[in-house]
């Protein structure tokens, strides 16, 4: 499994973030289960929270993040902005800032 994050938006819109890849296979076993926890727990509140409008208002300077993943089932992608980011997603995106390839 790959899962990249990429950044957007936030004062600075124009700076462009290359997205930081993770690929199981270099992760220990503890890790590669961690990922598969933390991307189904992001997966699943990501459909629960697609069934809710957005708020009106949202911050004009707001970070956003894409999480995609790809393995055998295919690929899929997450979306969040910060104010409107669930704990699961956010917990994913810190996983993967810290097992980042190098």
């Amino acid at each position: 499994m790959k899962v990249s994050v990429s950044t957007y938006g936030g004062y600075r819109a124009t700076v462009s973030r290359p997205p930081l890849v993770v690929d199981s296979a270099d992760l220990s076993d503890g890790d590669k289960d961690e990922l598969r926890r933390l991307v189904a727990a992001a997966t699943e509140a990501h459909e629960r929270s697609a069934s809710t409008p957005d708020t009106p208002g949202q911050a004009r300077d707001a970070m956003s993040y894409t999480i995609t993943i790809e393995d055998e089932g295919g690929s899929r992608t997450l979306e969040a902005t910060d104010p409107n980011m669930p704990a699961e997603f956010a917990e994913l995106r810190t996983f993967l800032h810290n097992h980042q390839q190098q």
